[in-house]
């Protein structure tokens, strides 16, 4: 369990989090509104050297962002999607057939979609900035 006090905080959890994590696979960001999904993805893509944190945005309209070059973090963001079809229409399991990391937010609903072996990030937001952020291993299906 962590927790951050600031943006630059959260961020620079993600750059320590992306050593961990492997090159290749299905992180899920989880949190309610506002809880510092992006922010954490920031750090996660900094910290894998696939961009810098400025050029991070949510991918909440075009749905998925790429990072690195070659590709080497997929930004995904479900939550404008409602229906599990809708998602699937994305082609998330051909990301998840290349040699990257995809970073997926709001993944919490649609659980049936992950891969075994994909990591989870829960994130609360406390007080203020103050974040509580936990890392999971989830086994699937």
């Amino acid at each position: 369990m962590y927790r951050t006090s600031s943006e630059e905080e959260t961020i620079a959890l993600g750059e320590r989090l992306a050593r961990t994590l492997p090159p290749r696979g299905v992180v899920l960001l989880t949190g309610n509104l506002g809880a510092g999904k992006t922010t954490l993805a920031k750090g996660i893509v900094k910290g894998l050297g696939a961009a810098p944190p400025e050029e991070v945005s949510s991918p909440t309209f075009t749905l998925i962002h790429e990072y690195g070059d070659p590709v080497r973090v997929y930004h995904v963001d479900l939550y404008r999607l409602d229906e599990p079809a809708q998602a699937e229409t994305l082609g998330l399991d051909e990301l998840f057939d290349r040699d990257a990391l995809v970073l997926v937010e709001w993944g919490e609903k649609f659980p049936r979609l992950w891969p075994d072996g994909t990591v989870e990030v829960q994130i609360r937001r406390l007080n203020g900035d103050e974040r509580e952020i936990a890392v999971l291993s989830v086994v699937r299906k």
